[in-house]
């Protein structure tokens, strides 16, 4: 199943479960986050173990600031620390049950994550979901089993591949197709926090090819005031390592964003995730860049927004 299968099934997840629970427009306040957690969860599925020994190592000698050693011990820049996979909660489940476990599922996850998960505000549609009794089998869609949104290969018992692995890139893509599709759908917000692929990448050409010639081995910073989805920061980080290489040099882009409407940012901060860029993520910031300017001491290579 390629990008765009996968895409696709996830997008009709949307009509199966929510239909008549939700109008339209309100489809991506569900199927998003969902999309963020059911990812994290397949790429945190092999080391959940070490993280839930590592957490009761830490308890026990009363270390406090624990991040660090769970990342360390998740092989990521997040984790979740709860007793529970996604797959471990069954639809099978009383109602009260299965929110109950649910909701302890998402409080294991790390502070980044729990940021995003704020935004999104993904914990206030909960009580929908179990009303209308559609939480198990909005879990059971994103856990079918014939699609696979871990970085891991499914095997047959004979070791061959049943369903390859979905690295980082190909997620991210599958990500940001789910955001183009939701705001043409929801075409009342269409530009408002969107600009489209194609104006982007104008945009990181008018800046950067007047001094491609320019451009040296090196880090790079690179910031958007307004970053909204983060499209713009993703955009420029290709054109310009594309460029440097393009001209022999080795070039490190690091990004910085800051955006006010909290969906948004939950989805630029996110999609880094997504990315297997956790680090990165930590430069998304929240709030406004004329009242609150999270970076006022720090100078940017580029700047666009």
């Amino acid at each position: 199943m390629n990008d765009l299968n996968i895409s696709n099934f996830i997008w009709n997840i949307a009509d199966d479960v929510l239909r008549d629970v939700y109008v339209r427009g309100k489809y991506r306040d569900v199927i998003l986050p969902m999309t963020v957690i059911r990812r994290l969860d397949a790429v945190l599925e092999p080391t959940k173990e070490a993280v839930l020994q590592m957490k009761a190592q830490l308890d026990k000698a009363g270390v406090a600031n624990q991040h660090a050693a769970l990342c360390q011990a998740s092989g990521e820049a997040f984790y979740n620390t709860s007793p529970f996979r996604l797959r471990d909660l069954t639809s099978k489940a009383r109602r009260q049950q299965l929110k109950a476990d649910f909701e302890a599922y998402l409080d294991g996850f790390s502070p980044n994550v729990q940021e995003v998960l704020d935004k999104f505000k993904f914990r206030n549609q909960i009580p929908t979901l179990v009303e209308a009794d559609v939480l198990g089998f909005l879990l059971e869609k994103f856990l079918d089993p014939s699609v696979n949104l871990s970085p891991k290969a499914v095997l047959h018992q004979d070791g061959s591949v049943r369903l390859p692995g979905l690295d980082n890139h190909s997620m991210g893509t599958i990500f940001e197709e789910l955001i183009r599709r939701f705001n043409e759908e929801n075409n009342e917000e269409a530009g408002e926090h969107f600009t489209p692929r194609d104006v982007v990448e104008l945009m990181a050409h008018l800046i950067f090819m007047p001094i491609a010639d320019a451009i040296q081995s090196g880090t790079y910073l690179v910031y958007d005031g307004a970053c909204g989805t983060g499209g713009m920061l993703t955009v420029a980080e290709e054109t310009l390592i594309k460029l440097a290489t393009d001209h022999g040099k080795e070039v490190s882009v690091h990004l910085y964003g800051q955006e006010v409407n909290p969906e948004t940012f939950a989805i630029s901060k996110a999609d880094l995730i997504l990315k297997g860029e956790g680090v990165e993520a930590e430069n998304m910031k929240f709030g406004s860049t004329l009242s609150a300017d999270a970076f006022p001491s720090h100078e940017f290579d580029f700047m666009l927004s």
